[in-house]
C-alpha cells in the first residue's frame, strides 16, 4: 500500500478553473483534503465538478467552515463526516472535514482544516480537530491523518502543538523545499500533511504538476504526502 494524500486550498474556484482542473488530476491523489471549498451558490454541484476534474468524488464536507475531502477510486470509502468547530465572535466559522477509508487492508481517517488568522482561534480549534479526528479514526481501528491551510508556519504555537502528536510529514522526507504560498513565487509554508507515527513517509512535497498551471489555478500550492504501509504502533496520536 502507497496512499497519496494531498491538501490543497482552492480559492473558492475563483481563478483559473481549467488548469486548476489540471492540477487536480496531476495529484493523482487517493484522498484529496480541500480548503476554501466552494461553500456559496451551487455550492454541492460546484464541489463534485472539482472533485470529478481528477476523477475523485466528495466523501465529506458542510457547507459552513469550506472544507472537504474527496476520494478516488482505488480507495475504498468507509465513512464521511462534517463537524463546525467552536464559533469565535467576529471570526471566520472554522469546520473540520473526516472521511475513513480503506487502502491495502488499512483504514485511514484524513482530516481536512483551515485554521484562522488569529492565533487563540487556531491553537483552540487545532486541539479541537484532533479530538474530532481521534475519535473517527477509534471509531473504525483507523491511522489519522490531518492536512491542511493552517495560517502560520512550523515554528509557530499551533504547527508545533500539532507536531508533537503527529509526523510533519514534510521534514520527515522532503521533496522540494515545501513552500505553498504564494502560488506564484512561493515563500511560505502555511500547508501541511500530518500523519500519526505509524506511517512510513515515503515522500512529502509540491504536485508534478505544470508551473504554469499552478500559478494561475489558485493562491496557494497544494502538498501531497505519500504514505507507506503503517507499522505497528502504540496509539494513533503521539502525547494524546
Amino acid at each position: 500500500m502507497v496512499l497519496r494524500v494531498a491538501s490543497y486550498n482552492v480559492r473558492s474556484m475563483k481563478d483559473d478553473v481549467a488548469a486548476l482542473g489540471r492540477v487536480i488530476t496531476a495529484l493523482r491523489a487517493d484522498v484529496l483534503c480541500v480548503q476554501e471549498a466552494p461553500r456559496f451558490l451551487n455550492w454541492r454541484r460546484r464541489r463534485g465538478r472539482l472533485a470529478a476534474s481528477g476523477g475523485l468524488t466528495v466523501a465529506a464536507g458542510r457547507r459552513l467552515g469550506g472544507v472537504a475531502v474527496l476520494v478516488g477510486r482505488d480507495v475504498r470509502l468507509l465513512h464521511g463526516e462534517g463537524h463546525l468547530l467552536r464559533c469565535f465572535l467576529g471570526l471566520e466559522r472554522r469546520a473540520i472535514a473526516i472521511a475513513v477509508v480503506e487502502s491495502g487492508g488499512h483504514r485511514v481517517a484524513v482530516g481536512s482544516i483551515h485554521l484562522d488568522l488569529d492565533g487563540a482561534a487556531r491553537l483552540y480549534h487545532a486541539g479541537e480537530a484532533l479530538a474530532l479526528l481521534r475519535a473517527a479514526a477509534d471509531r473504525f481501528d483507523a491511522l489519522p491523518v490531518l492536512a491542511g491551510d493552517l495560517n502560520e508556519h512550523s515554528h509557530d504555537l499551533t504547527w508545533c502543538h500539532l507536531a508533537e502528536r503527529l509526523t510533519d510529514c514534510h521534514p520527515a522526507s522532503p521533496h522540494g523545499d515545501g513552500f505553498t504560498f504564494p502560488a506564484r513565487g512561493p515563500r511560505e509554508r502555511i500547508d501541511a500533511i500530518f500523519a500519526a507515527a505509524g506511517f512510513p513517509v515515503i515522500s512529502c512535497g509540491g504536485a508534478d504538476a505544470d508551473p504554469a498551471d499552478l500559478a494561475v489555478a489558485t493562491d496557494h500550492l497544494p502538498v501531497v504526502a505519500e504514505l507507506g504501509p503503517p507499522r505497528p504502533v502504540d496509539g494513533g496520536l503521539r502525547g494524546g
